[in-house]
């Protein structure tokens, strides 16, 4: 026999507690019927019910007694208490509604319109228990992610260091012996010395990537302010003097950029991720145009290239992280897009590429307008 619920029945009238038992019992229910308010609380703490079904009129403790100690334990509040009562003036239905109750029957009553009203406020409890664990079980999933994600960026900064405190020598020797000790190496030796340079500082690149990602997820800069976007993109520039110099493109600036607001150290990340794509992945020679416009209440921002361009399908997945398209024909990490959407999100923004096969590419991204 299948148990549909346990229910506590308590009334200090023999006649009711024996008719509801009964018609519970028949129905499968577990019945555990007591006779004054007392007992009731004994029995629920005891072994605490599914339901109860309580009288109100008792002689020591009443019913609305009874279910204000239930709603005040936290270890039963949870319990759905259904009134039984020959009272039906509204005034005794709200205070019954007021002390916890989930429902009220009155006296004499219908079988049928009990069962329901059991019936239902069980299914409620159930679902109310499932949803129960289903948060907690949630919130033990986000405690767990969230320590994990701070024991990675914790390695991932202890990795960083250790790998950058090798690394900078390695580069800065290379560049000593590419510079001052060329003419002691042949041809060989110099191609092997400027590979060393040019990986270390790859290798550079890829950790100061991966540390940005990280703090992208904790960081919130608090001073966003006016951008002088032609200082922003000149220095950039100047960073990426080295791949300037390797692809020697058509560059295509602006005489003037509308002004936004945004996080000057974040937005040179954009702009070099954007500007080092648009060399690797452009024509030969590439012909790279930077331009912006008004868009809305912001400003859109963007790159343009003559390469092969995007397909469709590729455009979907491109600002995932650890992404790159032409594998294989051109290197890179697959990180720098990724970065951008995260900053730009965060500065507020909307990031996107417009592409045709073999019309080139044009990647945007939009910064909030600065007030006049």
């Amino acid at each position: 026999m299948t148990n549909k619920g346990n229910i506590l029945i308590v009334d200090d009238t023999p006649a009711n507690l024996h008719l509801l038992t009964n018609m519970l019992a028949e129905q499968q229910y577990k019945v555990r019927p007591v006779p004054n308010g007392v007992l009731a609380l004994r029995a629920v703490q005891s072994a605490p019910p599914d339901l109860v079904l309580l009288d109100i009129n008792m002689p020591g403790l009443n019913g609305y007694e009874v279910c204000q100690r239930l709603k005040a334990d936290e270890k039963t509040r949870d319990i759905p208490v259904i009134f039984l009562s020959a009272l039906d003036e509204t005034v005794d239905k709200v205070k019954a509604f007021a002390v916890g109750a989930v429902d009220y029957v009155t006296k004499p009553f219908h079988v049928e319109e009990v069962l329901a009203r059991i019936q239902t406020h069980l299914s409620l409890r159930q679902l109310q228990k499932q949803l129960q664990a289903s948060n907690e079980a949630l919130r033990q999933q986000t405690a767990e992610l969230a320590a994990r994600n701070e024991e990675l960026d914790a390695f991932a900064g202890t990795v960083a260091h250790d790998l950058r405190g090798p690394l900078t020598p390695i580069i800065g020797h290379a560049d000593i012996l590419g510079k001052y000790y060329a003419h002691s190496l042949d041809e060989r030796g110099q191609r092997i010395v400027s590979r060393i340079a040019q990986n270390g500082k790859r290798m550079a690149d890829i950790i100061q990537a991966l540390l940005l990602l990280a703090r992208l997820r904790h960081e919130l800069p608090n001073d966003m302010k006016p951008l002088p976007m032609g200082e922003v993109v000149l220095k950039v520039l100047d960073r990426l003097d080295y791949m300037l110099t390797v692809y020697q493109p058509t560059l295509l600036l602006p005489d003037e950029w509308p002004t936004a607001v945004g996080y000057t150290p974040w937005i040179e990340e954009i702009w070099a991720n954007y500007i080092s794509n648009a060399l690797k992945y452009g024509g030969s020679p590439p012909r790279v145009e930077l331009g912006a416009n008004h868009y809305n209440e912001q400003i859109r921002f963007w790159v343009s290239d003559n390469g092969q361009g995007i397909s469709a399908a590729e455009q979907q997945r491109l600002f995932a992280p650890f992404v790159r398209l032409n594998e294989g024909t051109v290197e890179g990490h697959g990180l720098g897009l990724s970065i951008v959407k995260r900053i730009v999100h965060k500065l507020g923004g909307e990031v996107g590429v417009t592409s045709t096969p073999s019309g080139g590419s044009c990647f945007w991204f939009t910064l909030p307008a600065a007030k006049d």
